[in-house]
C-alpha cells in the first residue's frame, strides 16, 4: 500500500472511512489501508482521514505525515465545517462549526483541546456558543468555550458530565439557541441527548442517529444505546413531524445531503423502526456504519 498503514491503536470509530471510504476498509473490527493513493486528489483525502482519526493510527511508511495537507476545518457546505482532529476523549466523535448570517459562529461538539486548532476555527467568526449534544462529548466543551468567550450549552439530563454549562436546556420542548437555531431534546441514547437543528438546513443529531453506508439511509446506533431504546423511539416519535432539514450532521457514523422531504421521509420512517427495536446489550463492534 505504498508503505501507508493504520497502526494498532485503532478503535474502530469509523471517522477516517468516512473521510476517504475508497481507501480505507474495515478489517477485523479496525480500519485498514486498502490501496495507495494514485493522485493528488486521493492523497489529500487521505490526509483527512489521518488528521481527523483521535489516535492518530494512520500513517506512511516515514511516520510522519506531511502537515501542509491538513485541510481542518473543512468546510461541507456554505454555512457549515468539519473540525475534524477528534478527540479520544470524545470516543472520536466528529464536530462541527456553524457560521451565522451576522458574522458569528457556534461550535456543536469539540475537537481535541489545543489553543492552535481553536484559533484556526474562530478565524471563520468569533464562536459565541459551544453547543453539547450529550455527556459522551463534554470533555473539551468548557476549554472552548472559555477559549472563545462563549456559552457552553447543555442538557439537564447529561447536567452532571458539564455542571458548569453557563445554559442549561429542560424539559423536552425546543428551545430557541438563536436566530434560526434551535435544541430539540432528544433523550435516548443518553439522558439528556440533543439535536441542534440550524436554518432548517443542517441538523446535528448527536449519537441519536447517522447515515450509514451499509444500509444507505439513517439509522439509530442500536448496539451503543446507553439509556433506553424506548426513550429514543418516543423521542424520533416527538420529534420526526417537527423539523426539516438537508444535512444531517452526527457525532459518529457517516454525514449525508438530500432533499429535505426525502430527509423527512427517511426520519419518519426510522422512527417507525425504533419502535420495534428491543434492548440489546452495548456492543461497539455491531454498528453498521
Amino acid at each position: 500500500m505504498d508503505g501507508w498503514f493504520v497502526d494498532d491503536r485503532c478503535f474502530n470509530c469509523d471517522v477516517a472511512r468516512q473521510l476517504a471510504p475508497d481507501l480505507i476498509g474495515e478489517v477485523g473490527g479496525r480500519s485498514q489501508i486498502t490501496r495507495a493513493p494514485r493522485d493528488e486528489g486521493e492523497t489529500r483525502r487521505l490526509h483527512a482521514a489521518v488528521f481527523a482519526c483521535p489516535t492518530r493510527s494512520i500513517r506512511p511508511a516515514s511516520g510522519q505525515p506531511d502537515r501542509r495537507l491538513d485541510p481542518f476545518p473543512m468546510a461541507l457546505d456554505s454555512g457549515v465545517l468539519l473540525c475534524g482532529h477528534n478527540s479520544r476523549h470524545t470516543a472520536g466523535a466528529n464536530s462541527y462549526v456553524l457560521l451565522r448570517p451576522s458574522g458569528t459562529a457556534m461550535m456543536i461538539d469539540t475537537p481535541r483541546w489545543s489553543s492552535g486548532l481553536a484559533e484556526r476555527y474562530a478565524a471563520w467568526g468569533p464562536v459565541t456558543d459551544v453547543l453539547l449534544t450529550h455527556r459522551d462529548h463534554a470533555a473539551h466543551g468548557r476549554r472552548y468555550a472559555d477559549h472563545f468567550g462563549a456559552r457552553l450549552w447543555i442538557h439537564e439530563g447529561d447536567l452532571d458530565a458539564a455542571p458548569d454549562a453557563d445554559r442549561v436546556i429542560r424539559g423536552l420542548e425546543p428551545v430557541e439557541i438563536g436566530e434560526g437555531v434551535a435544541a430539540h431534546p432528544l433523550p435516548g441514547h443518553t439522558p439528556g441527548s440533543v439535536l441542534y437543528l440550524a436554518d432548517d438546513r443542517y441538523c446535528f443529531s448527536g449519537d441519536s442517529f447517522f447515515w450509514s453506508r451499509t444500509t444507505a439511509d439513517l439509522e439509530v446506533p442500536e448496539s451503543v444505546i446507553w439509556y433506553s431504546v424506548a426513550e429514543l423511539a418516543a423521542s424520533l416519535a416527538r420529534t420526526a413531524g417537527r423539523i426539516r432539514f438537508e444535512w444531517v450532521l452526527p457525532g459518529h457514523g457517516d454525514r449525508r445531503h438530500l432533499p429535505a422531504d426525502d430527509m423527512s421521509r427517511r426520519l419518519t420512517g426510522l422512527a417507525a423502526r425504533t419502535r420495534q427495536l428491543q434492548p440489546r446489550p452495548v456492543d461497539f463492534t455491531a454498528v453498521r456504519w
